[in-house]
């Protein structure tokens, strides 16, 4: 189920507000849901590198256990990193000095 998100503005991260944008969901590459979103999270998500089937960090609800494995058949990932990069130096810091 790919999830693509579209940003349609910038960032507030002084702020702590991410960039608004344009979320749509897809199954079987059929377009099912779009959402607007005002504001992103702008904090990075799953510490330790992406992964694909299963949850291996904290998850987002307590009505499965981590790390949630699908059972399925994933027949393709694709990662588009077009775009503006967006960072955030301090942030990254205080990130890095957290893990100390």
């Amino acid at each position: 189920m790919p999830v693509e998100f579209e940003p349609t503005g910038r960032p507030d991260l002084t702020t702590g507000r991410g960039a608004p944008g344009q979320a749509e969901l897809y199954v079987d590459r059929l377009l099912v849901g779009a959402a607007e979103f005002p504001v992103s999270t702008p904090i990075m998500f799953n510490p330790g590198g992406m992964t694909c089937g299963a949850n291996p960090g904290q998850p987002v609800t307590p009505d499965y256990p981590s790390p949630f494995r699908f059972t399925g058949t994933i027949h393709t990932v694709t990662i588009d990193l077009s775009g503006e990069l967006i960072t955030d130096a301090d942030s990254e810091m205080r990130m890095h000095m957290a893990r100390q």
